[in-house]
């Protein structure tokens, strides 16, 4: 069993507790912030495992602590996949969540294949070797946002087989279902089992 801290890669809070809750108390995961590091990491990657595995190297090679990285995209199926990769930048780069939805909606404007699915890839670094997981929920965009919980896309998103958004669900009631808690679930075995 790994025991000790893991550095995640993201100076998102929101992220940082969703995979504490799945990891539980045996792992303690810090954030890039509990190492003074508040600026973005680079994303310069057309594929979601590439960008996770240059976050994770650079953040493993400038502090030498073991690590990980995810790098996550919803992909629309009537999009040709898009946002996908660029899903956090999709309205520009200094734009934000709400941007991101709303360039979302107005471009399924009148298109009834709403199939979407989140992919999250997790990269991680122990003691220089790395280790790959890969999560996905399947569902759909809504025509509207609706819930006040979660970020990014939740709003708009409906995993199969739920009534609510991501975003109308709680973090514990989002976090084993998730793409993200897909993969963290693949990482927490693989630690259980180092």
């Amino acid at each position: 069993m790994y025991q000790g801290t893991l550095i995640f890669a993201t100076g998102n809070a929101n992220k940082v507790k969703e995979v504490q809750v799945l990891v539980g108390d045996d792992v303690q995961i810090k954030s890039l912030h509990d190492l003074n590091h508040f600026d973005e990491l680079s994303e310069t990657h057309d594929t979601l495992e590439a960008n996770a595995l240059e976050k994770a190297q650079f953040i493993f090679e400038k502090y030498g602590q073991n690590c990980f990285s995810e790098d996550t995209g919803l992909e629309v199926e009537a999009l040709n996949g898009e946002p996908g990769v660029y899903s956090a930048r999709y309205a520009g780069p200094d734009k934000g969540a709400d941007d991101n939805m709303e360039l979302l909606l107005k471009n399924l404007e009148g298109i009834t294949n709403r199939k979407a699915r989140f992919r999250t890839v997790i990269s991680l670094i122990i003691d220089a070797k790395e280790y790959r997981f890969e999560g996905v929920a399947e569902g759909h965009v809504l025509e509207g946002r609706r819930g006040a919980h979660g970020f990014g896309y939740d709003p708009v998103f409906q995993p199969i087989g739920y009534e609510r958004t991501y975003a109308e669900m709680s973090l514990e009631e989002k976090a084993p279902i998730s793409h993200r808690g897909k993969a963290v679930k693949q990482l927490v075995t693989f630690l259980k089992n180092f």
